[in-house]
């Protein structure tokens, strides 16, 4: 059978070579009960040299090896030294890609997914990982169940590139293991708890910066705007003239353009304004040593959880007070068709996840179920009386009508 199994150990009591192939080990001819523990690799005739440090993956390697013979489909190219179809260099390539592709945020996230993979299969040949490779590295990952969705997603975009690549033909692809998880819910306030919290804001950081205050009672009128997409706002998306506010790089990955309230026009022609390419969300000359550099991405959030904890309101974040409450509070309103285009959401399972807005419909089947449905059918009051002293009244053919 083509392709061996070596070691580079020798046995410690003949200095022997390990050359018994047991097909669970290689131990020594004249010693039998040793084994080697270490070095291994595989030799598969002159084009394929690899090494490994347990007997068991070298094991799986030259099986690979043999199966793809034995399916026609071997090509000594793809076991090169400098790894053209090694795991790590083509994952390093299809970052260099999705760098022009993605947002930052995105891409440092895909990063952290592949290098962690990287250091699970290093330069592994892509055709040897399958179904199993990939629900071992998911499992070990000590993140949520969430998370692992995420990165399941991301190794699963870098397959389907390989295909649209050619590098693999769509039956050489891995079957994918599911990751299911469950979204929670937002904490929500009503209206008055909301804006409670941002006259508190308005009240501790207007006189740092009325941006702050702005921001986020922005975030809560505008509920198409998401508190990062706000952040990235510059002085020349927006326009006062024909009052609209235009968003750079929205979730949705489509132009995104937000219609002003009179009310915030108003306010904005108070505020100085600066060169068109800088953040409108900036800070001011009080920050000496930050003047002029964006908010954090973090920053409303601090003064936002700041103005609650001087309420007592704990359990609230940002984005669940201003957009969520503000769109849940519209219910009464407005129907769940005409919010959904106001948060600009793409799908159902979205917006459901964070607009529940069957309240109203359910109290209303609720308090239908219990009308009586029956006409002309008495109530007695069950009698203390023993059922066996009772007189048992005489049975009556009843009519009954239905409502």
């Amino acid at each position: 059978m083509r392709g061996r199994i070596y070691s580079d150990e020798k046995c410690p009591k003949c200095g022997g070579q390990f050359n018994n192939d047991t097909g669970s080990s290689l131990v020594c001819a004249a010693h039998p009960r040793l084994k080697a523990s270490g070095k291994f690799k595989v030799r598969f005739g002159r084009q394929v040299t690899k090494r490994f440090s347990s007997y068991k993956q070298a094991q799986r390697f030259l099986d690979g090896l043999r199966f793809q013979v034995d399916q026609d489909t071997f090509n000594p190219g793809d076991w090169k030294k400098d790894h053209p179809l090694g795991f790590a260099t083509l994952a390093m390539q299809w970052l260099e890609v999705k760098e022009g592709e993605v947002k930052p945020k995105t891409l440092s996230y895909y990063r952290n997914y592949v290098h962690k993979a990287i250091a699970a299969w290093g330069q592994t040949n892509i055709r040897q990982i399958g179904y199993g490779e990939i629900e071992d590295f998911l499992k070990a990952q000590d993140v949520s169940k969430k998370t692992q969705a995420n990165i399941r997603a991301c190794l699963h975009g870098f397959w389907q590139w390989l295909r649209r690549r050619q590098t693999l033909a769509l039956h050489e692809l891995p079957e994918f293991p599911e990751v299911s998880y469950e979204l929670g819910f937002r904490r929500i306030v009503d209206k008055e708890t909301q804006q409670k919290i941002i006259d508190e804001v308005y009240r501790i950081s207007f006189h740092v910066n009325s941006k702050i205050w702005l921001g986020i009672k922005w975030l809560s009128t505008y509920i198409s705007i998401r508190p990062g997409e706000l952040l990235r706002v510059r002085e020349e998306d927006i326009d006062l003239g024909n009052g609209f506010l235009s968003v750079r790089f929205p979730k949705e990955k489509k132009p995104k353009t937000i219609p002003l309230l009179p009310e915030d026009i108003e306010i904005l022609k108070t505020i100085p304004r600066g060169l068109p390419h800088l953040s409108f969300f900036r800070h001011n000359p009080s920050y000496s040593s930050a003047e002029g550099r964006a908010f954090g991405e973090k920053y409303f959030y601090k003064w936002w959880k700041r103005a609650c904890a001087n309420l007592g309101i704990e359990g609230v974040d940002l984005y669940g007070g201003t957009r969520h409450s503000s769109a849940r509070a519209l219910r009464k309103h407005h129907s769940p068709e005409a919010i959904k285009r106001a948060t600009l959401h793409s799908t159902n399972k979205a917006f459901e996840r964070y607009f529940c807005f069957e309240d109203e419909d359910v109290l209303e089947v609720y308090a239908d179920a219990q009308k009586p449905r029956l006409t002309n059918i008495e109530y007695n009051a069950p009698s203390d009386q023993p059922l066996t002293n009772r007189k048992r009244p005489r049975k009556k053919a009843k009519v009954l009508k239905f409502k």
